[in-house]
């Protein structure tokens, strides 16, 4: 015989199921037209052409542009990334240890380039760095130099304003862990004899160290699919796999070979994901608590 309680349980459990997968299912809706299916999409046009086929694959394997690219993506989104860690960790740091009124007036200031676009901020860097601009100017006018200096067109160029763009996203990771250091441990090493800079390297570096993770994944990833900043500051000499699918479209109509190197790349990005989750959550890498 069946218990009459434990069926009303089961009913009541079925309908709350049911209820949550009702609310649920907007949110379910919109990833799975979001995201779902222009990723299926992607992956269905890297390998089919006229049929089945993994040539667009191949051409990635086997052709040099492919390679360079790919190594000079990963290369310039390392160099950012320890960059933005080396200009963004004091400014973190510096963030946490003053009193209120400044912490807020270096929060806003990390937070202000926010509120203008990508595009305008790559633009007033090609406006300080070209041959003709404020920095050549002012280094010819002191006398450093006697000719300008290439710093645009160039890999330098878009390091410069990447690492710009891109350094809110370490600091505020660096920030939110930082500020949830018990400062009753840096005064406990002061109390036991401790310098400050003992400290530091003992202390507060090791425990600072999950925003740092968080910080460069963040950098990283974002990072590799820049567009905008190399197309400008790189002037079609800085050729990143994001500038890659855009001449495989636009160029060559070359719809499957843009898609196999949207779907490497992607799944790069999926891989350097498992790899940080395997020493932080996840949802500390994506800023949740």
């Amino acid at each position: 015989m069946t218990n009459p309680t434990q069926d009303i349980s089961l009913r009541h459990q079925r309908r709350e199921q049911g209820l949550m997968l009702a609310l649920a299912s907007p949110a379910l809706l919109v990833i799975l037209t979001l995201v779902v299916l222009p990723v299926g999409w992607l992956g269905w046009q890297s390998i089919y052409h006229d049929g089945f086929t993994l040539e667009n694959y191949r051409r990635i394997w086997s052709e040099d542009i492919y390679w360079r690219s790919f190594l000079l993506t990963f290369e310039i989104s390392l160099l950012v990334t320890l960059l933005a860690l080396l200009l963004g960790y004091p400014i973190a740091y510096a963030a946490t240890i003053v009193s209120k009124g400044w912490r807020v007036f270096i929060l806003a200031l990390v937070i202000l380039p926010f509120w203008t676009s990508v595009l305008v901020r790559a633009y007033a860097w090609l406006a300080l760095l070209q041959r003709t601009g404020v920095l050549n100017q002012f280094l010819e006018y002191i006398g450093v130099i006697d000719e300008p200096l290439a710093l645009v067109h160039n890999s330098f160029g878009t390091v410069v304003a990447t690492v710009h763009i891109l350094l809110p996203f370490m600091v505020l990771p660096l920030y939110g862990t930082m500020q949830k250091i018990p400062n009753e441990l840096m005064q406990a090493g002061a109390s036991l004899g401790g310098s400050p800079s003992h400290i530091f390297w003992r202390v507060f570096l090791p425990l600072s160290l999950p925003g740092v993770l968080a910080g460069a994944t963040l950098v990283f990833v974002l990072c590799l699919g820049f567009y905008i900043t190399p197309e400008l500051l790189g002037d079609g000499r800085t050729v990143m796999v994001s500038m890659l699918v855009s001449r495989n479209v636009e160029l060559y109509d070359q719809w499957g070979a843009a898609s196999a190197v949207g779907m490497v790349l992607l799944i790069a990005v999926f891989a350097i994901f498992l790899v940080v989750s395997r020493f932080i959550a996840l949802d500390r890498v994506l800023g949740q608590k």
